[in-house]
């Protein structure tokens, strides 16, 4: 399943949490790359992920609680 994180409103955003999350829910993206998606992120530009689909519902939480927009692609 393909995600598209759009912007993240927190008022004080957690790098590190973000990149993070973005690391673990990803299928394919390590630590570096998840680094340098959360500054493209924050900037304000969408970010388009792969995610599998057995870890959807916990992620998209993770994702809510860092106040993140995000839309499906598939």
């Amino acid at each position: 399943m393909k995600l598209n994180l759009l912007s993240c409103n927190a008022q004080r955003p957690d790098r590190r949490a973000i990149a993070n999350c973005i690391a673990e829910i990803s299928s394919n993206i390590d630590g570096a790359l998840s680094k340098e998606l959360t500054a493209i992120l924050l900037e304000g530009d969408a970010v388009t992920i792969e995610m599998e689909d057995r870890n959807s519902g916990s992620a998209l939480r993770a994702l809510r609680k860092l106040s993140i927009d995000y839309e499906f692609m598939e």
